[in-house]
């Protein structure tokens, strides 16, 4: 069944309209003296021109005009509503010239300006009215945000809001649509936990949207709290539908009988961590069933996921299949390659661009035979002339690295093939529960015998002499060294150093020791350069983030980063992990601006004081927002319109249980609540889920 798998009989899934039917999902462009023009407006500012796009775009902040001052009190840049008489209209001398109005009150005299159009009509001689906005330091207050009568305080919002705008868009536009949506809200059946609504003391969603939207007072925390367990709850029921869905899929039964496996750990040398052992029970109970295999492995640097990865790939070659593995770069893909080779009791082969003419030839036809097992590759292996024998398992390394196309073109080189995916940089739990909750995930934690602490210190770019000499030293006990810089070379927009800057200083000190990898080099040079230090020609390699995965130097035992507040967390830790890999103490020396802002001294202090990666990437999710942690992107906050990362993880821990149990009591959503949460998830863009369980 494409659908959800459920057991027992069950009553038939009722008709459903398609989702285009909403009332909320209506254009904006229907409202009374809203128009096509304005609807783009706001469709650009909230993400669409829907009614439920327009409800679902919250306002930053509020700016409180309750409070009713005296000119005498008022302080300069803080919002003041005064009652005031108007005393003097000066008309301008010229047009560039504003118009004036003297204003007074009990306590004192004010000014009133106005560049662009003056409005009489609002302020009669002697007229007694309503002001509001910010005095300057002279007590003007330039173009008055709201003028009304005295006797109209209600024409003054108590609270107003700041919503996000765009060019030509303003906050009355924004407030004449949202009040005709509010009313135009359904009465829909409650899709929350009675028990939990009343426990939290949350209002309903109407409710608490007219409570966040067009405020009197100061909206509650538990309207907020409410909106944004509305969008986790959707999000997190949409990725659960999925991936009971992929567990139903096809596939086929892999076992094994360790024979591979026993020869490949003896020729490791050392026995595996406990969260080794677990990750590889939970890949061979995948491999084992007779479903197809979607599964994250993730582990901190260094924690053995590439043994992990070959010993699930052996158990596919004893029961006579074949795997793949697929990494993003050449280097890692031969680092891969080197480890197979000297662990695997058989032979694999490698596939990269590089390979080319009667090598290449031999490489497919064995693949296309059956006569290799196992190979590993960068995109190369997804190239249209590679066909597989009988792929059964496919490992991507790095995957964020790849295209979707590419991931996906591995799978499709067989028939149900299992797919396992790495990842050496640690998720935050948050992403974990969002971006990749339709996978299973096996994690590793902890380190292989033998690896030693790495110390880290933080230095101000101004003990740079001490640095270098510090450098120095070690090169002259036989250590070797990685250098890392923000940049490639200087530019006129930053003053950071480049990595061809400090190889030309470096080298001038140290010579031909001395190496440079950056990412803007001929590929070939790049790779030459990677060698000579990794075989000691050179023993100091000034390098930009070209290492950060797939360099493996047992040698190295120390990594310089300059500008370290520049890097992400992550990216840091990632960096770190270039040594530590062998019997000698490493050191991590992060190079600083002696003028950090408080956050950055955080992250800085947190990544000294620990080497644990998942808590690093929490934190580093919490301070910067997780934005796309796993690829180019570094910053941002993932993809939520109510919920906030920093303010509602709480919740999404909530909703990630909430969602499992709904479904396990009512996995096709046909109960009075199930059909509820229906109505959530059309109405928070769930289509896939809907989909799904609307096609059975």
């Amino acid at each position: 069944m494409d659908g959800l798998s459920y057991s027992g009989p069950e009553p038939p899934c009722q008709p459903v309209p398609p989702p285009s039917d909403h009332p909320l999902f209506a254009p904006l462009a229907n409202l009374r003296g809203v128009g096509e023009a304005t609807a783009r407006l706001i469709g650009r500012a909230a993400g669409g021109t829907r009614l439920i796009d327009l409800l679902f775009h919250l306002p930053d902040s509020y700016i409180d005009r309750r409070e009713r001052g005296t000119i005498a009190a008022a302080v300069p840049g803080q919002v003041v509503t005064l009652a005031v008489r108007v005393e003097r209209i000066d008309p301008p001398g010229n047009p560039r010239q504003p118009t004036r109005v003297r204003v007074s009150d009990a306590s004192g005299f004010a000014e009133l300006v106005f560049f662009r159009r003056f409005p009489a009509d609002r302020l009669p001689l002697d007229g007694e009215v309503l002001v509001s906005g910010r005095f300057d330091d002279r007590r003007q207050m330039v173009h008055p945000d709201f003028i009304a009568p005295a006797d109209r305080p209600e024409q003054i919002p108590a609270l107003e809001q700041v919503w996000p705008l765009t060019a030509g868009l303003f906050p009355g536009h924004i407030r004449r649509a949202m009040t005709q949506a509010l009313a135009r809200i359904p009465d829909m059946e409650e899709w929350h936990d009675a028990a939990l609504m009343r426990r939290e003391g949350w209002p309903g969603f109407a409710e608490a949207l007219r409570a966040v939207q067009m405020p009197g007072e100061p909206p509650p925390p538990a309207a907020f709290r409410r909106l944004a367990y509305d969008e986790l709850l959707a999000g997190q029921i949409g990725l659960a539908i999925l991936r009971r869905r992929a567990r139903t899929r096809t596939g086929r039964a892999l076992a094994g009988d360790g024979r591979l496996r026993r020869a490949a750990l003896a020729s490791f040398g050392h026995p595996l961590t406990a969260s080794q052992r677990q990750a590889l029970a939970e890949i061979d109970a995948d491999l084992a069933a007779p479903l197809r295999m979607m599964r994250l492995l993730q582990g901190d640097v260094g924690a053995g996921k590439t043994l992990v990865a070959i010993l699930a790939m052996l158990t596919a070659a004893e029961a006579g299949a074949q795997a793949a593995l697929m990494a993003p770069t050449e280097i890692l893909a031969r680092q891969h390659a080197r480890t197979l080779e000297r662990i695997s009791p058989i032979p694999a082969v490698l596939l990269t661009g590089s390979v080319t003419g009667r090598a290449r030839a031999e490489i497919l036809a064995r693949l296309a035979d059956g006569t290799r097992q196992l190979v590993v590759g960068t995109h190369a292996l997804v190239q249209e002339g590679v066909r597989f024998h009988d792929l059964a398992l496919a490992v991507i390394d790095e995957q964020h690295r790849f295209g979707v196309d590419q991931r996906l073109g591995l799978g499709a080189k067989g028939e149900s093939v299992d797919v396992l995916v790495m990842t050496a940089t640690p998720i935050p739990r948050t992403l974990l529960l969002t971006q990749w909750g339709e996978m299973q995930t096996s994690r590793l934690t902890g380190k292989p015998a033998g690896r030693l602490p790495i110390r880290t210190t933080l230095h101000a770019l101004a003990t740079m002499p001490d640095i270098i000499e510090a450098v120095a030293r070690k090169l002259d006990q036989g250590g070797r060294v990685y250098w890392v810089c923000p940049l490639v070379e200087e530019s006129e927009a930053s003053d950071l150093a480049a990595a061809e800057h400090r190889f030309a200083e470096l080298s001038g000190r140290f010579g031909p020791r001395t190496g440079l990898a950056h990412g803007r080099q001929d590929s070939a040079v790049r790779e030459a350069a990677l060698a000579d230090f990794a075989a000691g020609r050179t023993r100091l390699l000034v390098a930009t983030t070209v290492i950060e995965v797939g360099v493996d130097v047992p040698e190295a035992s120390v990594m310089v980063v300059e500008h370290a507040e520049r890097f992400g967390l992550a990216q840091l830790h990632q960096l770190r992990g270039r040594v530590g890999r062998g019997a000698e103490a490493s050191f991590c020396l992060l190079l600083h601006d002696s003028d950090l802002t408080e956050t950055a001294r955080r992250r800085l202090a947190l990544l000294r004081d620990t080497e644990d990666g998942f808590l690093i990437a929490d934190e580093d999710f919490r301070l910067r927002g997780g934005g796309d942690l796993l690829g180019t992107r570094q910053s941002g906050q993932a993809e939520w319109r109510l919920a906030k990362p920093e303010r509602d993880e709480g919740l999404l821990a909530m909703a990630h249980g909430d969602a499992e149990l709904l479904l396990e009591k009512d996995p096709r959503l046909t109960s009075p609540r199930g059909r509820a949460v229906r109505e959530l998830l059309r109405l928070f863009g769930q289509t896939a889920g809907f989909r799904t369980l609307h096609s059975g």
